[in-house]
Protein backbone atom coordinates (compact mmCIF):
# COMPACT_ATOMS: atom_id res chain seq x y z
CA UNK A 1 0.00 0.00 0.00
CA UNK A 2 2.71 2.40 0.84
CA UNK A 3 4.03 1.84 -2.15
CA UNK A 4 1.19 2.57 -4.10
CA UNK A 5 0.90 6.15 -2.32
CA UNK A 6 4.22 6.99 -3.31
CA UNK A 7 3.67 6.02 -6.67
CA UNK A 8 0.13 8.31 -7.01
CA UNK A 9 2.73 10.65 -4.99
CA UNK A 10 4.98 10.67 -7.57
CA UNK A 11 2.79 10.76 -10.24
CA UNK A 12 0.71 13.86 -8.65
CA UNK A 13 3.74 16.08 -8.13
CA UNK A 14 5.00 15.11 -11.80
CA UNK A 15 1.92 15.24 -13.63
CA UNK A 16 1.52 18.78 -11.87
CA UNK A 17 4.94 20.02 -13.38
CA UNK A 18 4.74 18.36 -16.53
CA UNK A 19 1.49 21.21 -17.46
CA UNK A 20 3.68 24.23 -16.66
CA UNK A 21 4.47 26.98 -19.74
CA UNK A 22 8.19 25.44 -19.62
CA UNK A 23 7.01 21.98 -19.88
CA UNK A 24 4.14 22.57 -22.62
CA UNK A 25 7.03 24.38 -24.15
CA UNK A 26 8.91 21.51 -24.34
CA UNK A 27 6.43 18.76 -24.94
CA UNK A 28 5.39 21.19 -28.01
CA UNK A 29 8.86 20.92 -29.37
CA UNK A 30 8.81 17.17 -29.13
CA UNK A 31 6.16 17.06 -31.91
CA UNK A 32 7.80 19.93 -33.84
CA UNK A 33 11.06 17.88 -33.84
CA UNK A 34 9.06 14.94 -35.19
CA UNK A 35 7.61 17.10 -38.24
CA UNK A 36 10.54 18.75 -39.22
CA UNK A 37 11.63 15.03 -39.55
CA UNK A 38 9.40 14.01 -41.34
CA UNK A 39 9.14 16.80 -43.48
CA UNK A 40 12.54 16.37 -44.08
CA UNK A 41 12.57 12.27 -44.91
CA UNK A 42 9.92 13.65 -47.44
CA UNK A 43 12.00 15.88 -49.24
CA UNK A 44 14.59 12.99 -49.22
CA UNK A 45 11.94 10.61 -50.52
CA UNK A 46 10.60 13.08 -52.70
CA UNK A 47 14.62 13.63 -54.70
CA UNK A 48 15.51 9.74 -54.81
CA UNK A 49 11.86 8.55 -56.40
CA UNK A 50 12.50 11.50 -59.65
CA UNK A 51 16.07 8.92 -60.06
CA UNK A 52 14.07 5.88 -60.12
CA UNK A 53 11.20 7.68 -62.66
CA UNK A 54 14.21 8.49 -65.14
CA UNK A 55 15.45 5.51 -64.85
CA UNK A 56 12.68 3.41 -65.42
CA UNK A 57 11.75 5.75 -68.00
CA UNK A 58 15.34 5.40 -69.45
CA UNK A 59 14.97 1.68 -69.36
CA UNK A 60 11.29 2.14 -71.69
CA UNK A 61 12.65 4.20 -73.51
CA UNK A 62 15.03 1.50 -74.47
CA UNK A 63 18.15 1.96 -72.53
CA UNK A 64 18.38 -1.39 -70.74
CA UNK A 65 21.72 -0.19 -69.01
CA UNK A 66 20.43 2.83 -67.55
CA UNK A 67 21.50 1.46 -63.78
CA UNK A 68 24.83 2.22 -65.51
CA UNK A 69 24.37 5.35 -67.39
CA UNK A 70 21.43 8.14 -68.45
CA UNK A 71 21.99 8.06 -72.18
CA UNK A 72 22.74 4.47 -73.82
CA UNK A 73 25.13 6.78 -76.29
CA UNK A 74 27.20 7.29 -73.85
CA UNK A 75 28.80 3.41 -73.97
CA UNK A 76 29.60 3.76 -77.33
CA UNK A 77 33.46 2.78 -77.85
CA UNK A 78 34.18 6.44 -78.75
CA UNK A 79 32.49 8.07 -75.55
CA UNK A 80 34.19 5.21 -73.64
CA UNK A 81 38.00 5.63 -75.02
CA UNK A 82 37.60 9.26 -73.73
CA UNK A 83 36.75 8.78 -70.04
CA UNK A 84 39.60 9.79 -67.08
CA UNK A 85 41.48 7.36 -65.05
CA UNK A 86 40.42 6.82 -61.66
CA UNK A 87 42.23 5.55 -58.88
CA UNK A 88 40.08 4.08 -56.01
CA UNK A 89 41.95 3.93 -52.13
CA UNK A 90 40.41 1.79 -50.07
CA UNK A 91 41.80 1.57 -46.40
CA UNK A 92 41.60 -1.98 -44.78
CA UNK A 93 41.51 -2.55 -40.88
CA UNK A 94 40.34 -6.06 -39.99
CA UNK A 95 37.81 -8.75 -42.25
CA UNK A 96 34.11 -8.80 -41.07
CA UNK A 97 31.31 -10.70 -42.83
CA UNK A 98 30.66 -8.49 -45.31
CA UNK A 99 33.49 -7.28 -46.43
CA UNK A 100 34.53 -9.62 -49.00
CA UNK A 101 30.83 -9.00 -50.76
CA UNK A 102 31.43 -5.19 -50.63
CA UNK A 103 35.29 -5.36 -51.96
CA UNK A 104 33.63 -7.54 -54.85
CA UNK A 105 30.53 -4.98 -55.69
CA UNK A 106 33.91 -2.22 -55.81
CA UNK A 107 36.29 -4.32 -57.94
CA UNK A 108 34.18 -5.70 -60.51
CA UNK A 109 32.48 -1.73 -61.60
CA UNK A 110 31.27 -1.16 -64.57
CA UNK A 111 32.92 2.09 -65.25
CA UNK A 112 34.61 1.84 -69.12
CA UNK A 113 37.72 4.40 -68.48
CA UNK A 114 40.69 2.78 -66.97
CA UNK A 115 40.48 2.32 -63.24
CA UNK A 116 43.19 0.87 -60.86
CA UNK A 117 42.31 -0.11 -57.24
CA UNK A 118 44.34 0.14 -54.50
CA UNK A 119 43.74 -1.85 -50.94
CA UNK A 120 45.78 -0.69 -48.19
CA UNK A 121 46.27 -2.72 -44.84
CA UNK A 122 48.93 -1.08 -42.04
CA UNK A 123 50.78 -4.57 -42.28
CA UNK A 124 50.26 -8.06 -43.61
CA UNK A 125 49.09 -9.54 -39.51
CA UNK A 126 45.70 -7.43 -41.14
CA UNK A 127 43.07 -10.40 -41.76
CA UNK A 128 42.06 -8.09 -44.63
CA UNK A 129 45.42 -8.79 -46.37
CA UNK A 130 45.26 -12.42 -46.90
CA UNK A 131 41.15 -11.98 -48.00
CA UNK A 132 41.55 -9.45 -50.26
CA UNK A 133 45.09 -11.07 -51.44
CA UNK A 134 43.16 -13.86 -52.28
CA UNK A 135 40.21 -12.07 -54.14
CA UNK A 136 42.72 -10.09 -56.24
CA UNK A 137 44.10 -13.66 -57.18
CA UNK A 138 40.86 -14.85 -58.40
CA UNK A 139 40.17 -12.63 -61.16
CA UNK A 140 44.03 -12.50 -61.66
CA UNK A 141 45.08 -10.08 -64.80
CA UNK A 142 41.05 -9.17 -65.58
CA UNK A 143 41.49 -6.26 -63.03
CA UNK A 144 44.24 -3.65 -62.37
CA UNK A 145 44.29 -4.21 -58.29
CA UNK A 146 46.91 -4.53 -55.57
CA UNK A 147 47.40 -4.32 -52.14
CA UNK A 148 49.51 -1.78 -50.12
CA UNK A 149 51.03 -2.03 -46.72
CA UNK A 150 51.37 1.19 -45.41
CA UNK A 151 53.00 0.75 -42.12
CA UNK A 152 51.73 2.00 -38.63
CA UNK A 153 50.56 5.61 -38.06
CA UNK A 154 52.52 7.94 -35.97
CA UNK A 155 50.89 11.37 -36.58
CA UNK A 156 47.32 10.95 -37.49
CA UNK A 157 44.73 8.17 -37.50
CA UNK A 158 45.35 4.74 -39.13
CA UNK A 159 42.83 5.05 -41.90
CA UNK A 160 43.99 8.50 -42.73
CA UNK A 161 47.35 7.08 -43.00
CA UNK A 162 46.56 4.86 -44.74
CA UNK A 163 44.12 6.72 -47.31
CA UNK A 164 47.35 8.95 -47.69
CA UNK A 165 49.84 6.31 -48.71
CA UNK A 166 47.38 4.71 -51.54
CA UNK A 167 47.21 8.64 -52.71
CA UNK A 168 50.58 8.17 -53.16
CA UNK A 169 50.93 4.81 -54.95
CA UNK A 170 48.22 6.06 -57.34
CA UNK A 171 49.06 6.07 -61.02
CA UNK A 172 50.55 9.52 -62.17
CA UNK A 173 47.70 9.86 -64.87
CA UNK A 174 45.00 9.38 -62.46
CA UNK A 175 42.52 12.51 -62.92
CA UNK A 176 40.23 11.47 -59.51
CA UNK A 177 40.81 9.49 -56.54
CA UNK A 178 37.99 7.47 -54.97
CA UNK A 179 38.05 6.64 -51.27
CA UNK A 180 35.49 4.08 -50.29
CA UNK A 181 35.35 2.45 -46.68
CA UNK A 182 35.19 -1.64 -46.65
CA UNK A 183 31.95 -1.24 -45.74
CA UNK A 184 30.82 0.60 -49.17
CA UNK A 185 28.51 -1.83 -51.57
CA UNK A 186 29.00 -0.19 -54.95
CA UNK A 187 26.47 -0.68 -57.87
CA UNK A 188 27.88 -1.45 -60.97
CA UNK A 189 27.58 2.21 -61.96
CA UNK A 190 28.57 3.74 -59.47
CA UNK A 191 32.39 4.96 -59.93
CA UNK A 192 31.12 6.27 -63.67
CA UNK A 193 27.91 8.27 -62.06
CA UNK A 194 30.65 10.09 -59.26
CA UNK A 195 32.68 10.82 -62.17
CA UNK A 196 30.36 11.97 -64.95
CA UNK A 197 29.26 14.76 -62.33
CA UNK A 198 32.72 15.30 -62.01
CA UNK A 199 33.40 15.81 -65.26
CA UNK A 200 29.67 17.83 -66.02
CA UNK A 201 30.90 20.79 -63.12
CA UNK A 202 34.74 20.74 -62.36
CA UNK A 203 33.46 22.96 -59.87
CA UNK A 204 33.32 20.04 -57.63
CA UNK A 205 35.79 19.42 -54.66
CA UNK A 206 33.99 16.63 -53.27
CA UNK A 207 31.36 14.37 -54.61
CA UNK A 208 29.89 12.51 -51.71
CA UNK A 209 27.23 9.84 -50.89
CA UNK A 210 25.80 7.89 -48.03
CA UNK A 211 24.62 4.48 -46.75
CA UNK A 212 21.63 2.59 -46.41
CA UNK A 213 21.68 1.13 -43.31
CA UNK A 214 20.19 -2.71 -43.12
CA UNK A 215 20.04 -3.59 -39.29
CA UNK A 216 20.39 -7.43 -38.74
CA UNK A 217 18.07 -7.21 -35.54
CA UNK A 218 19.90 -6.44 -32.95
CA UNK A 219 18.86 -3.47 -31.16
CA UNK A 220 22.56 -1.96 -31.98
CA UNK A 221 22.16 -2.34 -35.54
CA UNK A 222 18.86 -0.32 -35.23
CA UNK A 223 20.58 2.52 -32.72
CA UNK A 224 22.83 3.18 -36.03
CA UNK A 225 19.79 2.90 -38.54
CA UNK A 226 18.49 5.47 -36.70
CA UNK A 227 21.27 7.57 -36.02
CA UNK A 228 22.09 7.79 -39.90
CA UNK A 229 18.72 8.52 -41.31
CA UNK A 230 18.31 12.31 -39.91
CA UNK A 231 22.11 12.78 -41.52
CA UNK A 232 20.42 11.17 -44.60
CA UNK A 233 18.06 13.94 -45.59
CA UNK A 234 21.71 16.36 -46.05
CA UNK A 235 22.93 13.46 -49.04
CA UNK A 236 19.56 13.97 -50.63
CA UNK A 237 19.81 17.18 -52.10
CA UNK A 238 20.39 16.08 -55.80
CA UNK A 239 23.58 18.25 -55.90
CA UNK A 240 25.13 20.72 -53.54
CA UNK A 241 25.55 20.30 -49.62
CA UNK A 242 27.29 20.46 -46.63
CA UNK A 243 27.34 17.05 -45.65
CA UNK A 244 30.38 15.02 -46.33
CA UNK A 245 30.50 10.91 -45.21
CA UNK A 246 34.21 9.55 -45.64
CA UNK A 247 32.86 6.18 -46.29
CA UNK A 248 32.46 7.29 -49.93
CA UNK A 249 34.77 10.58 -51.53
CA UNK A 250 35.70 11.70 -54.64
CA UNK A 251 38.27 14.50 -55.04
CA UNK A 252 40.86 15.47 -57.75
CA UNK A 253 43.71 13.91 -57.59
CA UNK A 254 45.81 16.62 -58.63
CA UNK A 255 44.69 18.39 -55.14
CA UNK A 256 46.65 15.90 -53.41
CA UNK A 257 49.30 16.10 -55.55
CA UNK A 258 49.71 19.60 -55.06
CA UNK A 259 48.64 19.76 -51.34
CA UNK A 260 46.06 22.25 -52.19
CA UNK A 261 44.61 24.36 -49.21
CA UNK A 262 46.78 22.00 -47.01
CA UNK A 263 44.51 19.01 -47.63
CA UNK A 264 47.30 16.48 -46.82
CA UNK A 265 49.20 18.35 -44.21
CA UNK A 266 45.55 18.64 -42.67
CA UNK A 267 44.84 15.39 -42.38
CA UNK A 268 48.66 14.14 -42.24
CA UNK A 269 48.96 16.73 -39.43
CA UNK A 270 47.31 15.06 -36.18
CA UNK A 271 43.97 14.27 -38.48
CA UNK A 272 41.88 11.92 -37.01
CA UNK A 273 38.58 12.49 -38.87
CA UNK A 274 38.68 12.12 -42.72
CA UNK A 275 35.32 13.75 -43.50
CA UNK A 276 35.29 16.59 -41.03
CA UNK A 277 38.59 18.10 -41.44
CA UNK A 278 38.42 17.93 -45.38
CA UNK A 279 34.60 19.45 -45.30
CA UNK A 280 36.15 22.14 -43.06
CA UNK A 281 38.71 23.11 -45.70
CA UNK A 282 35.61 22.91 -47.96
CA UNK A 283 33.87 25.23 -45.66
CA UNK A 284 36.69 27.57 -45.18
CA UNK A 285 37.54 28.13 -49.35
CA UNK A 286 33.98 27.97 -50.31
CA UNK A 287 34.43 25.03 -52.13
CA UNK A 288 31.62 22.45 -53.70
CA UNK A 289 30.47 19.63 -51.86
CA UNK A 290 28.48 17.29 -54.63
CA UNK A 291 26.09 14.13 -53.63
CA UNK A 292 24.83 12.69 -56.66
CA UNK A 293 20.91 11.39 -55.91
CA UNK A 294 22.37 7.40 -57.41
CA UNK A 295 25.06 7.59 -54.91
CA UNK A 296 23.12 5.33 -51.44
CA UNK A 297 24.93 2.19 -51.22
CA UNK A 298 23.48 -1.10 -49.08
CA UNK A 299 25.34 -0.87 -45.73
CA UNK A 300 24.39 -4.71 -44.29
CA UNK A 301 25.29 -4.31 -40.36
CA UNK A 302 27.15 -7.13 -38.92
CA UNK A 303 24.67 -9.92 -37.33
CA UNK A 304 26.67 -9.65 -34.28
CA UNK A 305 26.68 -6.06 -34.05
CA UNK A 306 25.83 -5.92 -30.16
CA UNK A 307 24.88 -2.98 -27.57
CA UNK A 308 27.79 -2.37 -26.64
CA UNK A 309 29.60 -2.23 -29.93
CA UNK A 310 26.76 0.33 -30.73
CA UNK A 311 27.90 2.35 -27.88
CA UNK A 312 31.66 2.31 -29.01
CA UNK A 313 30.40 3.50 -32.25
CA UNK A 314 28.16 6.78 -31.21
CA UNK A 315 31.72 7.42 -28.94
CA UNK A 316 33.22 7.32 -32.24
CA UNK A 317 31.10 9.40 -34.18
CA UNK A 318 31.06 12.31 -31.33
CA UNK A 319 34.57 12.27 -30.61
CA UNK A 320 34.66 13.39 -34.08
CA UNK A 321 33.48 16.51 -32.54
CA UNK A 322 36.48 16.94 -30.76
CA UNK A 323 39.11 17.25 -33.85
CA UNK A 324 39.46 20.54 -35.21
CA UNK A 325 41.87 22.18 -37.87
CA UNK A 326 41.30 25.34 -37.39
CA UNK A 327 39.44 27.91 -35.23
CA UNK A 328 36.42 28.12 -37.84
CA UNK A 329 36.50 24.43 -37.49
CA UNK A 330 36.24 24.57 -33.67
CA UNK A 331 33.10 27.01 -33.42
CA UNK A 332 31.33 24.61 -36.36
CA UNK A 333 32.18 21.90 -34.32
CA UNK A 334 30.71 23.46 -30.80
CA UNK A 335 27.79 24.80 -32.83
CA UNK A 336 27.10 20.78 -33.94
CA UNK A 337 27.89 19.59 -30.60
CA UNK A 338 25.71 21.73 -28.47
CA UNK A 339 22.40 21.89 -30.60
CA UNK A 340 22.65 17.63 -31.49
CA UNK A 341 22.26 17.17 -27.80
CA UNK A 342 19.64 19.65 -27.41
CA UNK A 343 17.71 18.54 -30.16
CA UNK A 344 18.60 14.37 -29.26
CA UNK A 345 17.15 15.22 -25.36
CA UNK A 346 14.51 18.15 -26.67
CA UNK A 347 13.18 14.76 -28.74
CA UNK A 348 13.58 12.23 -25.47
CA UNK A 349 11.95 14.35 -23.06
CA UNK A 350 8.38 14.67 -24.62
CA UNK A 351 7.84 10.75 -24.58
CA UNK A 352 8.61 10.90 -20.84
CA UNK A 353 6.38 13.30 -19.95
CA UNK A 354 3.86 11.87 -22.10
CA UNK A 355 4.37 8.24 -20.03
CA UNK A 356 3.93 10.55 -16.68
CA UNK A 357 0.40 11.93 -17.73
CA UNK A 358 -1.09 8.61 -19.67
CA UNK A 359 0.22 6.56 -16.52
CA UNK A 360 -1.66 9.27 -14.41
CA UNK A 361 -4.86 8.77 -16.29
CA UNK A 362 -4.62 5.04 -16.27
CA UNK A 363 -3.79 5.13 -12.27
CA UNK A 364 -6.53 7.62 -11.85
CA UNK A 365 -9.77 5.49 -11.32
CA UNK A 366 -8.20 3.44 -8.33
CA UNK A 367 -6.46 6.37 -6.58
CA UNK A 368 -8.58 9.87 -4.74
CA UNK A 369 -5.92 11.73 -4.73
CA UNK A 370 -4.76 11.00 -8.94
CA UNK A 371 -8.20 11.75 -9.82
CA UNK A 372 -8.25 15.51 -9.43
CA UNK A 373 -4.96 15.78 -10.65
CA UNK A 374 -6.40 13.56 -14.28
CA UNK A 375 -9.26 16.82 -14.43
CA UNK A 376 -6.69 19.18 -14.00
CA UNK A 377 -3.77 17.64 -16.57
CA UNK A 378 -6.34 17.10 -19.85
CA UNK A 379 -3.89 20.13 -20.92
CA UNK A 380 -1.16 16.53 -20.64
CA UNK A 381 -3.19 14.23 -22.26
CA UNK A 382 -4.08 16.07 -25.49
CA UNK A 383 -0.45 16.93 -25.74
CA UNK A 384 0.51 13.42 -25.64
CA UNK A 385 -1.77 12.68 -28.31
CA UNK A 386 -0.38 15.06 -30.18
CA UNK A 387 3.02 13.33 -29.86
CA UNK A 388 1.38 10.44 -30.61
CA UNK A 389 0.00 11.50 -34.15
CA UNK A 390 3.25 13.21 -34.91
CA UNK A 391 5.22 10.19 -33.99
CA UNK A 392 3.34 8.09 -36.60
CA UNK A 393 3.54 10.44 -39.37
CA UNK A 394 7.27 11.06 -38.44
CA UNK A 395 7.94 6.82 -38.48
CA UNK A 396 5.28 7.02 -41.87
CA UNK A 397 8.28 9.15 -43.84
CA UNK A 398 11.13 7.18 -42.03
CA UNK A 399 9.31 4.42 -43.92
CA UNK A 400 8.66 5.73 -47.06
CA UNK A 401 12.11 6.98 -47.50
CA UNK A 402 13.69 3.45 -46.42
CA UNK A 403 11.21 2.46 -49.06
CA UNK A 404 12.09 4.18 -51.19
CA UNK A 405 15.90 4.03 -50.96
CA UNK A 406 15.65 0.78 -50.93
CA UNK A 407 14.28 0.41 -54.11
CA UNK A 408 16.64 2.78 -55.80
CA UNK A 409 19.33 0.61 -54.33
CA UNK A 410 18.08 -2.52 -56.11
CA UNK A 411 17.43 -0.94 -59.38
CA UNK A 412 21.07 0.54 -59.44
CA UNK A 413 22.03 -3.24 -59.02
CA UNK A 414 20.18 -5.28 -61.03
CA UNK A 415 21.91 -8.45 -60.32
CA UNK A 416 22.94 -8.05 -56.89
CA UNK A 417 21.42 -9.74 -53.50
CA UNK A 418 17.84 -8.11 -53.05
CA UNK A 419 17.29 -5.43 -50.58
CA UNK A 420 13.81 -5.98 -48.50
CA UNK A 421 12.27 -3.51 -46.14
CA UNK A 422 10.43 -6.91 -44.78
CA UNK A 423 13.47 -7.29 -42.53
CA UNK A 424 12.46 -4.08 -40.50
CA UNK A 425 11.35 -4.13 -37.24
CA UNK A 426 9.26 -0.76 -36.67
CA UNK A 427 9.09 -1.22 -33.19
CA UNK A 428 12.66 -1.58 -32.64
CA UNK A 429 13.28 1.58 -34.85
CA UNK A 430 10.90 3.83 -32.36
CA UNK A 431 12.91 2.53 -29.54
CA UNK A 432 16.67 2.65 -31.13
CA UNK A 433 14.97 6.47 -31.53
CA UNK A 434 14.30 6.69 -27.73
CA UNK A 435 17.69 5.01 -26.90
CA UNK A 436 19.90 6.86 -29.44
CA UNK A 437 18.72 10.43 -29.06
CA UNK A 438 18.99 9.87 -24.79
CA UNK A 439 22.64 8.45 -25.14
CA UNK A 440 23.82 11.00 -28.10
CA UNK A 441 24.38 13.85 -25.05
CA UNK A 442 25.69 11.53 -22.60
CA UNK A 443 28.68 10.07 -25.11
CA UNK A 444 29.09 13.06 -26.71
CA UNK A 445 30.15 14.69 -22.64
CA UNK A 446 32.69 11.44 -22.01
CA UNK A 447 34.21 12.60 -25.36
CA UNK A 448 34.29 15.89 -24.58
CA UNK A 449 36.00 15.31 -21.31
CA UNK A 450 38.10 12.02 -21.91
CA UNK A 451 39.64 13.61 -25.33
CA UNK A 452 40.83 10.07 -26.29
CA UNK A 453 39.13 6.91 -27.98
CA UNK A 454 39.59 3.38 -28.44
CA UNK A 455 38.70 2.44 -31.94
CA UNK A 456 39.83 -1.08 -33.76
CA UNK A 457 42.47 -1.78 -30.87
CA UNK A 458 43.94 1.49 -31.22
CA UNK A 459 43.82 4.55 -28.34
CA UNK A 460 43.61 8.29 -29.70
CA UNK A 461 44.51 10.73 -27.68
CA UNK A 462 43.45 14.16 -28.76
CA UNK A 463 45.52 17.96 -27.60
CA UNK A 464 44.54 21.09 -29.06
CA UNK A 465 41.72 18.58 -31.79
CA UNK A 466 44.73 16.72 -33.26
CA UNK A 467 45.86 13.61 -32.34
CA UNK A 468 49.26 14.02 -30.52
CA UNK A 469 49.49 10.06 -29.16
CA UNK A 470 48.64 7.25 -30.09
CA UNK A 471 48.61 3.74 -28.29
CA UNK A 472 48.44 0.55 -29.77
CA UNK A 473 46.24 -1.76 -27.46
CA UNK A 474 46.97 -5.58 -27.49
CA UNK A 475 44.36 -7.58 -25.63
CA UNK A 476 40.57 -7.70 -27.00
CA UNK A 477 40.80 -4.59 -28.66
CA UNK A 478 42.62 -5.76 -31.60
CA UNK A 479 39.53 -8.56 -32.25
CA UNK A 480 37.47 -6.57 -33.68
CA UNK A 481 36.89 -3.49 -36.47
CA UNK A 482 34.92 -0.39 -37.86
CA UNK A 483 31.19 0.06 -37.45
CA UNK A 484 30.91 -0.71 -33.46
CA UNK A 485 33.11 -3.91 -33.60
CA UNK A 486 32.52 -6.49 -36.21
CA UNK A 487 34.07 -9.59 -35.53
CA UNK A 488 37.26 -10.82 -37.09
CA UNK A 489 36.57 -13.59 -39.12
CA UNK A 490 39.59 -15.98 -39.84
CA UNK A 491 38.29 -18.57 -41.77
CA UNK A 492 39.01 -19.42 -45.37
CA UNK A 493 36.74 -17.65 -48.27
CA UNK A 494 35.67 -19.78 -50.73
CA UNK A 495 35.19 -17.87 -54.41
CA UNK A 496 31.49 -17.87 -55.43
CA UNK A 497 30.44 -18.57 -58.77
CA UNK A 498 31.04 -15.84 -61.02
CA UNK A 499 27.84 -13.38 -62.36
CA UNK A 500 27.04 -11.76 -65.61
CA UNK A 501 28.43 -8.26 -64.81
CA UNK A 502 31.52 -10.08 -63.39
CA UNK A 503 32.25 -11.43 -66.73
CA UNK A 504 30.52 -7.88 -67.95
CA UNK A 505 33.25 -5.90 -65.79
CA UNK A 506 36.28 -8.20 -67.06
CA UNK A 507 35.19 -7.55 -70.31
CA UNK A 508 35.51 -4.01 -70.51
CA UNK A 509 38.87 -3.84 -68.36
CA UNK A 510 39.89 -6.21 -71.50
CA UNK A 511 38.48 -4.18 -73.84
CA UNK A 512 40.68 -0.99 -72.80
CA UNK A 513 43.83 -2.93 -72.12
CA UNK A 514 43.92 -5.31 -74.91
CA UNK A 515 47.72 -4.93 -75.09
CA UNK A 516 47.82 -6.59 -71.57
CA UNK A 517 45.80 -9.44 -72.44
CA UNK A 518 47.35 -10.04 -75.97
CA UNK A 519 50.73 -10.40 -74.81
Amino acid sequence: MAAWEALDAFLAGTSKAFVTPIAIFVQIQGCVICLTLAVGWCFAAFVRNRVIRRMKHNIEGGNPFAFICEDINDLEHSAQLNLPRVSVVMPLKGFGEHNLQNWRSQITSLYGGPVEFIFVVESTDDPAYNAVSLLISEFKDNIDAKVVIAGLSTTCSQKIHNQLVGVERMHKDSKYVLFLDDDVRLHPGSIGALTAEMEKNPEIFIQTGYPLDLPSGSLGSYCIYEYHMPCSMGFATGGKTFFLWGGCMMMHAEDFRKDLYGIVSGLQDGGYSDDMTLAAIAGQYKRLISSPPVAVFPHPLASDLSFSRYWNYLRKQTFVLESYVSRVNWLMNRALFSSHCYLSWGFVWPYFMAMIHVATALRAPYSERLSTEVSDSSCGLLLAGCLLVCTLIELTSMWNLTKVEIQLCNILSPEGPRVSLGSYNWGLVFLAMLVDNFLYPISAMRSHFSQSINWSGIRYYLKDGKINKIERLKENGSNYTDLGGKHLYRKMICPPKTSFLSSLSRSLVQWRQPKKYDS
